[in-house]
């Protein structure tokens, strides 16, 4: 990796907040002995598993340690050759823009077009300048027709491109993100990338924190990893990746075409360290293995597209008996809404979804997808048409009524945290039901050890993806008939992904109806066995998982990108054999790979 001039240089910094545990102790350090250097103009990447000390870190790199957060503080960190702990945070900020993972956190306007001057105007940007400063800032991150609008009718993901909006304003020469995508959809999130690129051609140095690997892996020229706040790995992306088993002992995820890679290599039929990024290289890869086998039959492809199905990993989606032949426990008729001032509406919205099904909603930001969710939990009314839930018309009965039957998790998790500890938060829910406080407890106890939480710290002490988990498991421990769950993977990490995931399975195979509005693509194919597509406030299709993948036009005009694997699939059915079709898992395609090696 060449060598460039350090903007940021840290030496043994080691940090622990201030503060301490119940037991009246000193918790642990939050960043253990990190030495690193970002020279000016790189592209980094940081990964790591929730708690591992990325967010301190990003506040380390941006002044916020020492000069907002108080603690114990070693080491040094000089940003443009200067100790952040002799200058002031207003210094530092001249140099290093941050974005925060709580959005709503940094906002100090009401209007789009007033958070980009703010900042601008505190900074002392003439006046003549500031109109070209913000057109040209607001067209580059695409959100110019988002300009007069009201931050508080945004969705989430629309509030996360103004913040990156605002910052970019102020011409950082340095820009640290955490998790800019974690609220947005696939090409959104690509958007976001493509804008930190061309930032950094410019000569801007970009440190991302992201949970996203396969972006990471796609526009990033360096990864660091980070595990119980020390840094674990630092290298490309393709040296970083090819430390697969190492990765998932941390609790992270490697791209699925790297994980193609790393199967394939186990299976001796690939040697090297230097695994796939990306689906064109997975698929010329297994074409150039594969060769000559790839000539089936039209029947050894239905075969093989009927065994790809069977095969692969325990969450592959398969439609569940608890839909076949019952009534549906939510139904929408023709359902139209919209929020006063006409900002956005839904309508015509027809779908159904039956006991122990998982039913992804996806689709771009602002198509709707939230406002689906609200109508049906209540929150909402519809305009016109008709909301069933456990067959109750959400006009005719209170929000209490409905929320007996149907639990929702909401995008943000702070939304619905508001006791001491997260023994308290996750037994609420069941006290409010009316179970006793003991067996409410115990409850509560039981899913809080299945999620791996520590029932008694103070939810709001946790890391975002903790909080979520927590929100999670209030929902969970009240055994609803209906789960509606708003990106519950936002801001997990790998580990805690699959712990949610399986919970959820479990849910439904109780008889549980999962309907979950969701970005993560892989998590829909690995989880959801029908998909709902949604664009411009309507329903463009719905169907299953694979079925709906394999409409390219449709997920374009959803703002849909396919998984990875699926991806792969597609491509190595156009260009090596139509057995590849219809394969939605690693397994699925190393096994077939394996096989048509072997018959060659």
């Amino acid at each position: 990796m060449q060598e460039s001039k350090p903007i940021i240089e840290m030496s043994h910094v080691t940090f622990r907040y201030g503060g301490t545990t119940a037991e009246g102790e000193q918790g642990p350090a939050a960043l253990r002995n990190v030495s690193l250097r970002i020279g000016e103009g790189e592209f980094v990447g940081v990964i790591g598993p929730s708690g591992a000390g990325k967010s301190t870190l990003a506040s380390v790199l941006s002044g916020a340690i020492p000069h907002h957060f108080r603690g114990e503080l070693f080491g040094s960190t000089l940003v443009d050759g200067r100790d952040t702990c002799d200058v002031t945070l207003t210094d530092i900020s001249r140099v290093v823009g941050s974005v925060l993972q709580d959005i709503d956190a940094q906002m100090v306007a009401s209007v789009v077009e007033d958070e980009l001057l703010f900042g601008l105007e505190n900074f002392g940007v003439p006046h003549d300048q500031i109109e070209d400063c913000i057109a040209r800032t607001l067209d580059t991150v695409g959100i110019a027709s988002l300009r007069d609008r009201e931050i508080a009718t945004l969705s989430g993901g629309q509030k996360q491109k103004v913040a990156i909006a605002a910052i970019l304003a102020m011409r950082p020469r340095v820009l640290v993100l955490d998790e800019p995508t974690a609220a947005l959809d696939p090409a959104s999130s690509a958007l976001v990338f493509d804008t930190l690129r061309k930032v950094r051609e410019e000569g801007v140095t970009v440190v991302v924190i992201e949970q996203k690997v396969a972006l990471l892996s796609e526009y990033c020229d360096r990864i660091l990893v980070m595990g119980e706040g020390s840094l674990v790995l630092d290298g490309t992306p393709r040296e970083v990746f090819a430390h697969a088993d190492e990765l998932r002992r941390i609790g992270v995820d490697s791209p699925r075409v790297a994980r193609v890679y790393n199967s394939l290599a186990r299976a001796g039929l690939v040697r090297g360290t230097t695994p796939c990024l990306t689906v064109p290289e997975a698929a010329g890869l297994i074409g150039g293995l594969v060769g000559p086998a790839a000539h089936g039959s039209a029947r050894a492809a239905d075969d093989a597209r009927d065994a790809a199905f069977r095969i692969g990993s325990k969450h592959v989606a398969a439609p569940r008996p608890h839909a076949v032949d019952a009534s549906p426990v939510v139904s929408l008729e023709d359902v139209s809404f919209a929020y006063p001032g006409g900002t956005a509406s839904v309508d015509h919205l027809d779908m159904r979804v039956y006991p122990g099904e998982v039913v992804g909603i996806v689709g771009q930001n602002g198509a709707g997808k939230t406002t689906l969710t609200k109508l049906m939990n209540g929150l909402l009314r519809p305009a016109s048409g008709t909301v069933r839930m456990a067959g109750l018309d959400t006009r005719e009965v209170p929000t209490s009524a409905i929320a007996a039957h149907c639990a929702t998790l909401f995008q943000n998790p702070d939304y619905q945290l508001c006791k001491d500890t997260v023994l308290d938060e996750v037994a609420f829910g069941l006290t409010l039901q009316g179970v006793g406080e003991k067996d409410a407890r115990e409850r509560a106890a039981a899913v809080i050890a299945r999620f791996g939480l520590p029932s008694d710290e103070a939810p709001f002490s946790l890391s975002r993806g903790q909080r979520q988990m927590v929100a999670l498991a209030s929902v969970v421990v009240t055994e609803p008939e209906v789960v509606l769950l708003d990106e519950p993977t936002s801001g997990l990490d790998y580990r805690e992904c699959m712990t949610v995931m399986d919970t959820v399975s479990k849910m439904a195979e109780r008889g549980c109806a999962v309907i979950m509005v969701c970005h993560d693509m892989e998590v829909v194919s690995d989880f959801a066995e029908r998909i709902v597509v949604m664009a411009d406030g309507r329903i463009l299709d719905r169907g299953g998982t694979q079925q709906m993948f394999d409409d390219q036009d449709l997920m374009h005009r959803a703002s849909v990108r396919a998984p990875q694997v699926i991806e792969l699939s597609q491509v190595l059915a156009r260009t090596t054999s139509p057995e590849f079709a219809g394969i939605s898992q690693i397994s699925g395609i190393v096994d077939l790979t394996e096989e048509m090696v072997r018959r060659g």
